[in-house]
């Protein structure tokens, strides 16, 4: 499954790729890019394991950067 998730208030150019990073290394992500002038996180993984691989994705999020909050349609 892949889907695009609007990201706010990403602030660095430098987070972005530290969360996109971060995420990579997800059991289960086959890809991800995090694009800071966009503010768009692209995110492909396993289907069935997809929820659970978005929260783990949000916690790398915050810890990152904890203003920066990802937007699900």
């Amino acid at each position: 499954m892949k889907k695009v998730f609007r990201l706010e208030e990403l602030d660095c150019a430098h987070c972005a790729q530290k969360m996109e990073d971060g995420i990579r290394k997800l059991d289960g992500v086959i890809n991800v890019q995090v694009n800071f002038l966009s503010q768009k996180l692209t995110l492909e993984a396993a289907d069935e394991r997809f929820d659970e691989i978005l929260k783990d994705a949000k916690k790398i999020i915050k810890k990152i950067e904890p203003d920066c909050t990802l937007i699900e349609k």
